[in-house]
Order: C-alpha cells, then sequence, then structure tokens
C-alpha cells in the first residue's frame, strides 16, 4: 500500500523554487499598485491646490470661522444698505405732490366745495288708518330709497357726494338696521340728507329720470313719506378720513 506519498516532494525537487517565485512576483505587482496609488494621491493634490487660484484656504475650523464670519458681516451691511434704499423708495412714492390730484379726489381724499343738491328723506306719519294695499313698513325710509337717490345723483353727474356728513367713496357703506341707518359704523335716524356737488340742473334731472325715485315719490303722494330737494351755490364736503388701505386689492404694475 502507498500511503502519504502526495504530502511532500521527494528532496532536491524544484516545487519549493517554484512557490517562491510566484509570491515575488505577486508582491513586485502589490508594490507597483501601491505606487501607483500614491502618485495619482499626490497629482490629485496638486491639481486641487492650484484650482484654488492662488487664495489662501484656512488650514483649521478656527480660521475658517473667522473668515466666514467676516463675510456674513458683508453681507448684512450690503442687505441693511439695501433695505435703506427701498424705505426711500417707498418714502418717494408716497409723496403727496406725486399723486394725481384727480386719483386724490376720486378717492375722496380731499375737501371739496361746489354748487350742487340736497335731498332729504324721512318716515311717514302713521294715519289713523291705512290702506288696504299698504302696510306699516311702507311708511319707513328704506334702504334702497336712499340707494336709489345716491344713484340717481351720480347719474346725473355728481363729482361728489355726502350722506349724513359723510363723504362717500369706494368703501362707504349704507345699510338698513331695523329702523335706523347704518352708514360707514354709525347709526342715524330720520331726517336722511343726501348731498351731492356737480350741475344742479343735470342733478336735478337725474332725480326725475330715476325710476327709482319715482316710485318712492308715488309712497311720497299716497302715504305722505317725507322729501325735499333744495339747492346750493356753495356745499362744503370734508375728505374722507377713514382708512382708505385694503386687505386684497392692489394697485396693478
Amino acid at each position: 500500500m502507498m500511503s502519504h506519498r502526495h504530502a511532500a516532494g521527494p528532496e532536491g525537487s524544484t516545487g519549493g523554487r517554484r512557490r517562491l517565485s510566484r509570491y515575488t512576483f505577486q508582491a513586485s505587482v502589490g508594490l507597483g499598485v501601491v505606487g501607483l496609488l500614491a502618485g495619482l494621491l499626490f497629482s490629485t493634490s496638486a491639481s486641487l491646490a492650484d484650482s484654488s487660484g492662488g487664495e489662501r484656504q484656512p488650514d483649521n475650523m478656527r480660521d475658517w470661522v473667522r473668515a466666514e464670519s467676516e463675510r456674513l458681516k458683508e453681507t448684512n451691511a450690503d442687505v441693511l444698505a439695501l433695505r435703506e434704499e427701498v424705505a426711500e423708495l417707498l418714502e418717494d412714492q408716497r409723496d403727496p405732490a406725486q399723486v394725481d390730484e384727480s386719483i386724490t379726489f376720486a378717492a375722496g381724499a380731499t375737501a371739496v366745495t361746489g354748487p350742487g343738491v340736497t335731498v332729504s328723506l324721512w318716515d311717514a306719519p302713521t294715519p289713523g288708518r291705512l290702506p288696504e294695499w299698504a302696510s306699516l313698513d311702507d311708511l319707513v325710509v328704506h334702504q334702497q330709497d336712499l340707494e336709489g337717490v345716491m344713484n340717481a345723483l351720480w347719474a346725473g353727474g355728481a363729482e361728489a357726494m355726502m350722506v349724513q356728513g359723510h363723504r362717500v367713496t369706494t368703501t362707504s357703506s349704507v345699510r338698513c338696521v331695523g329702523n335706523v341707518l347704518l352708514i360707514d359704523g354709525a347709526t342715524y335716524s330720520p331726517p336722511y340728507e343726501i348731498a351731492a356737488i356737480g350741475d344742479v340742473e343735470a342733478l336735478q334731472a337725474g332725480l326725475m329720470d330715476s325710476r327709482s325715485v319715482q316710485t318712492y315719490l308715488q309712497y311720497v303722494e299716497a302715504l305722505n313719506l317725507g322729501w325735499e330737494v333744495r339747492t346750493d351755490d356753495a356745499l362744503d364736503m370734508p375728505a374722507d378720513d377713514s382708512n382708505l388701505s385694503m386687505d386684497y386689492a392692489r394697485v396693478p404694475g
């Protein structure tokens, strides 16, 4: 029986030399790869240093923080300068001298004086007996009656208007609350007065041409509702002192 003949070669065989040559070759290849990688690393470091453009970079975190802090101070100074410039521009836009007078007039921001008419309306006295077709509600001046007069005066060429001493603007509100009138947050009882500045004859014609006013005049004749029209050569209207800023409306452009 031949046992363990494959465990080792006979003395003087060349198997050990072949194994040693193979190990030497692998070590040489490994050293070559390490050298190649080291060369690439040095080359990369040199290229990064050249790409900095000659500007010195902080070598530690403390220097880096100091440099960034200085840059932040410069940026904040630029921001403050820009804010001051914007504030000056906004202030120039709010200069009243640069605002078109026609715009301030239309907005009711200036006091005006001129010829015009004043219309007065008041509730009818309670009669002993109402007509069969009428009710107590017909004896009261309603919101629609005031709106009819206001629209008629605008149609007649009114240039400015006032209700109960309040200058009428695009933000004015006139509403009925029970048997009183609510105008811009204040309540009033009759008589109600609506004044308009403009051509007197055109304003009177606008009133007479209005269907709403004609209907009201029928109740004036039938139930004695209050109605009076006065002319004036010089009506004085104050400027609107309410806040004209809006939450949603914006100036175009």
